[in-house]
């Protein structure tokens, strides 16, 4: 995501240090071209002219041109200012009504249908909640479907009322409904239009009122740069709602909506989606994308998205295992599956400072271990647990057996060779106290 924001920063931010020697000139040459990268990711013009004014303010009140690395000074005020804008710290959701209502408003195509199966989702397996989804759209072909498709998916009941169409009765009587049956959370997807109108606008503000809702979140399209943001004041000056949630951040994103929304409307960015997959939800840490526009990477996210993965009496039982040499194809495989969980292999690369970068020209999709899974799963049980035996014909047998080569097998191989020595080394008590002491 804001792969060509990124670019154009750092660029900015190479030019200064390669000067022999930082002058208020030449930091105001590269907060200009800062601000042009941010006009160019859609950022309102007065936004980021305040934005690079404050940097400059703040870089030449710390004395940055005498410090003795400057160029990492300023980077850091620019870091520190760009979350600032985009929120300062994480936002998540108070729920305290029983049930809590849930709002989602948003224009046609931004997402809410899908971003409100993501949260159901969310909220029932990482916050334990009960919760009901309420099919609100009645104009959109297909929508009441997808919602229930959506739903299935994520074990989530459904209420609909497929031959009313007045939605406003329809959120009445879900709330009535998740009352009697004992849902603690009511999520209502509404309708949308193209562009915002009277009537949407007349129709969402009844449904407020209506079921006064705990929350009301608005979706909002990150690729529409600031026309979304516009839109987003639009629908704040009628509902006052309560945070925003960014959606289709795996897209082909300018960055404008995310660093320019919360100045605009005075609320905070809640959520992040990309993706259709229905755990590809995050909480937004406005300190975490700063680092991620700049280049910096976003280590922390991918540690908790490997944590959620994370088996404490599996990794005992590994450790056991690589300690006498047992790591087999099964256990690799197990590996592959835990990762695979962990989300986009693309976008957790880009978690990783500079990897990103490499790969952005470089297709990483879902189906990337799909060679490695049909070359293991050609492979006998015994071959599995005994990797030591995979001589030239057994290795040309799973070659046509999956359906791959006889290099790949052997890739897949050597791969499987090299990640055993590694997490060996890993959980070798002498290695790390070895590689303690070099530090």
């Amino acid at each position: 995501m804001f792969e060509n924001l990124t670019d154009k920063i750092e660029r900015a931010f190479k030019t200064l240090k390669g000067e022999g020697r930082i002058t208020e000139i030449n930091v105001a040459e590269t907060l200009k071209d800062v601000r042009r990268a941010l006009l160019e990711a859609d950022v309102n013009f007065k936004i980021a002219k305040d934005f690079t004014d404050r940097v400059k303010e703040q870089a030449l009140g710390m004395n940055v041109l005498k410090s003795i690395k400057p160029g990492d000074l300023l980077i850091k005020v620019t870091r520190d200012e760009l979350a600032n804008l985009m929120g300062s710290q994480a936002v998540e959701m108070q729920l305290k009504g029983n049930p809590a209502i849930i709002l989602i408003a948003g224009l046609q195509g931004s997402g809410k249908t899908t971003f409100s199966g993501k949260l159901a989702n969310y909220l029932k397996n990482k916050k334990g909640r009960s919760t009901l989804l309420v099919a609100g759209d009645v104009y959109r072909p297909a929508a009441i479907k997808q919602l229930k498709i959506l739903a299935e998916q994520v074990n989530v009941p459904v209420y609909t009322e497929d031959e009313n169409k007045n939605p406003v009765q329809i959120a009445q009587n879900a709330v009535k409904h998740a009352k009697m049956h004992g849902f603690n959370t009511v999520i209502i997807d509404t309708a949308g239009r193209l562009a915002v109108d009277q009537e949407m606008m007349e129709e969402i503000s009844a449904i407020k009122q209506a079921v006064n809702p705990e929350q009301i979140l608005f979706v909002v399209d990150a690729m529409t740069g600031q026309d979304a943001v516009n839109t987003a004041k639009a629908f704040n000056d009628k509902l006052d709602f309560n945070g925003v949630v960014l959606t289709k951040l795996d897209g082909d994103t300018r960055g404008g909506a995310a660093i320019s929304i919360m100045s605009v409307v005075q609320k905070p960015i809640n959520f992040i989606s990309s993706g259709e997959k229905m755990d590809a939800l995050d909480i937004f840490h406005p300190d975490r994308m700063a680092d991620r526009i700049l280049g910096k990477g976003d280590i922390t996210s991918l540690v908790e998205k490997a944590q959620e993965q994370y088996d404490e009496a599996e990794a005992r039982k590994m450790t056991k295992k690589l300690a006498k040499d047992q790591f087999d194809f099964n256990d690799f495989l197990s590996q592959l599956q835990q990762v695979k969980k962990m989300g986009n292999l693309k976008d957790l690369a880009s978690m990783l400072p500079g990897i990103g970068k490499q790969l952005r020209d470089v297709n990483i999709g879902d189906d990337a271990f799909k060679s490695i899974e049909a070359v293991i799963y050609s492979m006998t049980p015994y071959e599995r647990q005994n990797p030591v035996v995979l001589n030239g014909n057994r290795r040309l047998r799973i070659a046509k057996g999956s359906g791959t080569s006889i290099q790949e097998v052997n890739r897949i191989i050597k791969q499987f060779d090299e990640s055993r020595k590694m997490m060996k080394m890993m959980t070798n008590k002498n290695t790390i106290k070895k590689m303690m002491r070099k530090k």
